[in-house]
């Protein structure tokens, strides 16, 4: 009897303090949103900020966040696959690959803010990259690495040893029965991983703050050569993303609507990082399902 009662208590404290975060997140996301939602419009979302008037927008921003966004996937994606796919296939089991995963983990856990203050003093100072989306997108990927490199890692570690041992004895070679075999069921994990390595690249304030800048130039939508200043694709100017006009408009905004300002980006930031986690739950049981019904 008196295990069956702590068992009762220890099931209902579980099941409270797992309710009681379900509500505080939820209460969250609720108070941002009914803020934010009723602000949001296309005029908001694709005209620039004022920064002394009413009526500004988020245009540029948004714009910065998701070229950020795309340029970083572009260099983390690559790097992170290339690594994960050495330290699970080709990485031996010796002090340098347990030294190599120490610093993956370590790492992993670095705040924002020293990754940002890395990227100021190495790219922007040291190589001369200024503030510019390249630099903001070099920190996010020294930021992001970790996560790719142990999806990949886990992903091909989850991939049965017998598909593997029957590949290799049918005459694949190693890299092979990786690009043919492993890669293609372990696609499922690697492509969930990066949609939430997304999320958190679009989310990212405090690292941007010392690499990609405060402030974004006056952009010309109509002048599409990477190479003009004025360009929206030009990866070497300054960009203000999303995440840090938040910050910005609520530290220093003089515009007289700037706390509506912030409530709109803050609920249009909130719903795109709940987006992608919801498309990353969405693919991988997807593609489970799909690779399920074809073996």
């Amino acid at each position: 009897m008196r295990a069956k009662t702590v068992d009762k208590i220890a099931t209902g404290v579980i099941i409270g303090v797992a309710a009681f975060i379900v509500l505080l997140l939820a209460g969250l996301l609720g108070f941002i949103l009914v803020r934010g939602l009723g602000h949001l419009s296309f005029d908001f979302l694709t005209s620039p900020p004022d920064s002394f008037r009413e009526g500004g927008g988020i245009g540029p921003q948004l714009f910065n966040s998701l070229f950020l966004l795309v340029l970083t996937m572009i260099i983390t994606i690559p790097l992170g696959i290339g690594a994960g796919i050495y330290m699970s296939e080709y990485a031996k089991a010796n002090k340098l690959t347990d030294f190599i995963r120490l610093v993956v983990e370590v790492l992993s856990s670095f705040p924002s803010i020293v990754v940002g203050l890395f990227g100021l003093l190495m790219l922007v100072n040291y190589f001369g990259l200024g503030f510019s989306l390249m630099a903001g997108a070099l920190a996010l990927t020294v930021f992001n690495l970790p996560l790719m490199v142990r999806i990949t890692e886990q992903g091909l570690k989850s991939v049965p040893r017998e598909q593997k041992e029957a590949a290799l004895a049918l005459g694949l070679t190693k890299w092979k029965t990786i690009s043919s075999i492993m890669l293609p069921i372990a696609l499922p994990i690697i492509l969930s991983g990066t949609i939430l390595a997304a999320g958190r690249v679009f989310g990212e304030a405090a690292a941007l703050l010392f690499t990609a800048g405060m402030s974004s130039p006056r952009l010309d939508f109509s002048e599409w050569n990477p190479l003009n200043p004025v360009s929206p694709l030009n990866p070497f100017r300054p960009a203000e993303t999303l995440a840090v006009h938040i910050w910005k408009i609520n530290s220093e905004g003089l515009a007289p609507d700037a706390p509506e300002i912030a409530a709109g980006a803050s609920a249009v930031l909130v719903i795109t990082v709940l987006l992608f986690n919801l498309l990353a739950r969405w693919l991988g049981r997807f593609m489970h399902r799909k690779f399920t019904a074809t073996k």
